[in-house]
């Protein structure tokens, strides 16, 4: 099987649980947008944020060290053994902290009404933290079927929960106040719950992944964990940074918006809108999933560089279609989100074309990860978190959210650039720059033309919109039919 076709393949699996599954878990904005209040959702959305950088913080680069060194490492099953014992005891150590000071940070960080919420997450973070080693295992042994069921199993399981805490249990309590959920719930449609079912989904998560994590002969190796952490810990920073790029804006804008507005108001409507990129937001993630693996492995072949090529040409084309696929048929996607928040919806093209901008940076990390230079890896990243940051403190006091998109927009596309001029001085690949913007240019214009007519009806535009996008994917596949036929070869 060609090179190509093996990521497509491993792409395709992953999106058993990164596609199917996260979306399915996606299905729950509506669900919370059509339920909740904007100012609830807003509750949601930052707290998630909060989350985002924990995650990072608690997995310190562990991940992409663990697939590094799986590639020079002769002991797989040591290099496994220490880095699960590592993550095992800080994880640990979090939660535990966590259990002893969650008043006190819900109160710094204003929910003090409810603390709960704050020991819920610790263990939730804890626990996510921890299992990322097995997964991690999953994938650098090409077990991806396994790795989408658990994965699979994980969401619905928390969709399951969120469905009957929200729908079924105030539907029977309110037919009969003293239903047998009572003992579960007291009925209310509280964000509470959106908590609990995140709970109780990470654990049973932990409980299949015991296999995985009982069955290996525990050793640890303090100088492996040492050379690991010397190679992961800029992915750290790097993550953390890049963390600040993908969810800093939902905190930045608590303290940042004028005080005339309702601020979780705000929050909520942004959080919402932004899920609507979902598509590319899903395709980058399942991407990201099998990628990786994937570069590290094809390092050793002679035509290595020309597969990255590739794929970075294919991602991009695909890319440009999620954005156009979103936009031409926006006016069926809002209704992904309730009424009341589409006064947000201006943001989506510019969060589309932000992603698309962040998946390609993906694209070009390889650079850096395969030649050991990961601090220029978090460089790039800490660029981008001034930007967004610089950005979000001008923007947000003057144009609310809207700065907040238009700062996530900065920050990719600068981070982007810089990464790929770096990238061609310590690692030059020759990338398809020409056909990639080509491309680009043709998905916009297609996107700003279809934007200025106006439509008799809904049956017109959504009649123009197939057609528009028939005419991208006809361009691009009379374009790379003689590279498509290729493939089979790379």
């Amino acid at each position: 099987m060609g090179k190509l076709k093996k990521l497509l393949g491993q792409t395709v699996i992953y999106g058993l649980s990164s596609i199917i599954g996260r979306f399915l878990n996606y299905l729950m904005v509506p669900l919370y947008t059509y339920n909740l209040i904007a100012e609830e959702y807003g509750v949601v959305t930052e707290l998630y944020a909060y989350v985002s950088f924990l995650i990072i913080i608690l997995t310190y680069g562990m991940e992409t060290g663990f697939f590094r060194f799986s590639e020079t490492e002769k002991d797989t099953s040591k290099l496994y053994s220490t880095t699960l014992i590592s993550l095992f005891s800080t994880s640990t150590l979090f939660i535990l902290l966590i259990s002893l000071f969650y008043h006190n940070i819900a109160d710094i960080i204003g929910y003090s009404r409810h603390p709960e919420y704050i020991l819920w997450f610790g263990i939730v973070i804890g626990l996510d933290a921890f299992v990322s080693i097995p997964f991690a295992k999953l994938r650098q042994q090409n077990k991806a079927l396994k790795f989408a069921v658990i994965k699979f199993t994980n969401i619905i399981v928390n969709i399951g929960l969120n469905l009957f805490f929200i729908v079924l249990s105030p539907y029977l309590i309110e037919q009969n106040p003293e239903s047998w959920v009572t003992i579960f719930t007291d009925g209310e449609i509280s964000v509470k719950y959106i908590f609990i079912s995140n709970l109780i989904s990470s654990a049973v998560t932990v409980i299949l992944l015991l296999p995985e994590i009982l069955n290996v002969k525990f050793t640890f190796d303090s100088k492996l964990l040492k050379r690991i952490l010397i190679y992961s810990l800029p992915l750290l920073l790097a993550g953390l940074a890049g963390m600040v790029n993908e969810t800093l804006d939902r905190i930045l804008l608590k303290y940042f918006l004028p005080s005339s507005v309702d601020v979780m108001r705000e929050i909520g409507i942004y959080g919402a809108n932004y899920k609507i990129a979902i598509l590319m937001t899903l395709f980058i993630q399942m991407f990201r999933y099998a990628a990786e693996p994937f570069f590290f492995a094809q390092a050793k072949e002679s035509n290595s560089k020309n597969i990255y090529s590739e794929v970075m040409k294919y991602f991009t084309i695909f890319g440009l279609f999620i954005f156009l696929f979103v936009m031409l048929y926006l006016d069926i996607l809002k209704a992904f989100i309730g009424e009341s928040y589409h006064e947000g919806l201006k943001i989506v093209p510019i969060v589309l074309m932000a992603n698309l901008f962040l998946g390609i940076i993906y694209n070009l990390s390889i650079w850096y990860k395969l030649t050991n230079k990961t601090k220029y890896g978090a460089l790039i990243a800490v660029i981008g978190a001034v930007i967004t940051i610089i950005l979000n403190i001008i923007l947000i006091p003057h144009i609310g959210y809207m700065g907040s998109a238009w700062a996530t927009f900065a920050c990719y596309f600068s981070m982007m650039i810089i990464s790929y001029g770096l990238g061609q001085k310590h690692f030059k690949v020759n990338y398809d720059i020409k056909s990639m913007l080509i491309y680009t240019l043709l998905a916009l214009v297609i996107y700003f033309v279809f934007e200025r007519i106006n439509f008799e009806s809904n049956l017109l535009k959504f009649s123009v919109s197939t057609l528009l996008l028939a005419v991208f994917i006809g361009f691009a596949f009379i374009k790379e039919k003689k590279s498509f036929l290729k493939i089979k070869n790379i």
